[in-house]
């Protein structure tokens, strides 16, 4: 059998980087920026007020306060948002608000708390320093500075930067396009009556979701029975538009292995193997008129896992994601645990990092969806280990 580590290295060759591209900043967050970005303009662009108040000259209002107030004029309100910047006399207030340009002449900015609020002539009880409450001109930002890295992923913060230096794109590496096919003619959608012998397709729904919490796009996640024939021809109406095809169902040893039909054999493009691993030893990886397939089994159990052991820090990876593995780190088991050996195991569990600890959680077999629902990690035990002992330290994939 192929070993864990092979074939995670077989996906990650299969699943490469798109070429980047400018999108709007809407379309950025969380993306990876593949070009620095460097200031065209300042930041602020002008000298500005930080707060409502009065724009003054600091030697006028020097021994201002409360038993020694200082009455000025007010011959000028200024709003932000103002274009014609006015300039200030010796002896008398602007009336300001803040981010409002600071009139020509004016060194510091009054408070609105510290005077009677006046607009024709106003009492101020408090002095002022040079420069106080005044936003510099390029005290943040100064005009050919390099702002973003190339490499960094894209936060809030980092898209409100862009736009403020009046940016409407950024460059960056595009999400990973990923068509998602669930297999098997016993599906039927979720609120449909169910026959006997059908159950709801679950499959899609939760890889697609999978797909976009590791930050990539589903393009489609249609269903699709055992007919060969339909399969090809649902993979072949949107196979231009995906840099993945993700397959789930169909690729064991029964008589209606539909994706194994399909794409298996010398002509297919697709290799199946068994992988030394619990759940999803089946397994499919290769190429569909050139883009990238990976193949998953069907047990919803196996189908997750195997996502994430193989196919998440591959997409993440070509999206140019520092982390693209799920952080990892030890824990002290609180059980006796067994383990296949020859295989790699990953069980579900619940891991408390507050003790330290952690405890598997629900039965190992790859139907038993209840249980990863409700886990918050996966206890990896390597093939050459059959039994653990309470109090060993095992190793964590930590899924929060």
């Amino acid at each position: 059998m192929r070993s864990v580590e092979e074939h995670r290295r077989v996906v990650a060759g299969l699943i490469t980087a798109r070429p980047p591209a400018a999108l709007p900043l809407a379309d950025a967050l969380g993306l990876v920026l593949a070009e620095e970005v460097v200031a065209g303009v300042s930041l602020p662009g002008f000298d500005n007020s930080a707060m409502d108040g009065y724009a003054v000259l600091a030697a006028d209002v020097a021994g201002a306060s409360d038993a020694t107030p200082v009455r000025l004029p007010v011959p000028e309100d200024i709003p932000a948002g103002r274009t014609d910047i006015p300039t200030l006399q010796p002896g008398t207030a602007h009336r300001i608000m803040t981010g409002a340009p600071l009139p020509h002449g004016a060194t510091a900015v009054v408070p609105v708390e510290a005077t009677d609020g006046a607009v024709d002539t106003v009492t101020i009880r408090a002095g002022a320093a040079e420069g106080q409450h005044v936003r510099r001109a390029g005290e943040d930002v100064t005009v050919g500075t390099t702002v973003l890295q190339a490499g960094q992923v894209l936060t809030p913060a980092a898209l409100g930067l862009a736009a403020a230096l009046g940016l409407r794109e950024l460059t960056v590496t595009p999400r990973q396009r990923v068509l998602v096919v669930s297999t098997g003619t016993e599906l039927v959608s979720p609120g449909t009556a169910l026959a006997p012998g059908q159950i709801y397709e679950s499959n899609g729904v939760m890889l697609a979701a999978a797909v976009r919490d590791a930050g990539a796009e589903v393009i489609a996640s249609p269903t699709t029975g055992d007919d060969v024939d339909a399969f090809r021809e649902t993979l072949r109406a949107h196979v231009g538009d995906a840099d993945l095809i993700l397959t789930t169902g169909g690729v064991s040893a029964g008589a209606y292995e539909v994706v194994k039909d399909a794409l298996g054999g010398p002509s297919g493009g697709v290799e199946f193997v068994k992988v030394a691993m619990q759940p999803g030893m089946p397994q499919g990886a290769g190429s569909l008129e050139g883009t990238p397939t990976i193949t998953l089994p069907g047990n919803p159990v196996s189908a997750l896992v195997s996502f994430e052991v193989f196919v998440r820090p591959a997409l993440r990876a070509a999206m140019g994601l520092t982390h693209p593995d799920r952080p990892r780190r030890t824990a002290m088991l609180t059980e006796d645990l067994t383990s296949p050996r020859g295989k790699r195991q990953f069980r579900r569990g619940v891991l408390d990092p507050v003790t330290d600890t952690v405890t598997s959680y629900g039965p190992p077999a790859s139907h038993h969806l209840r249980w990863l629902a409700s886990a918050n990690c996966l206890l990896e035990i390597d093939e050459d280990t059959s039994e653990v002992a309470s109090g060993s330290r095992v190793q964590v994939w930590d899924l929060r």
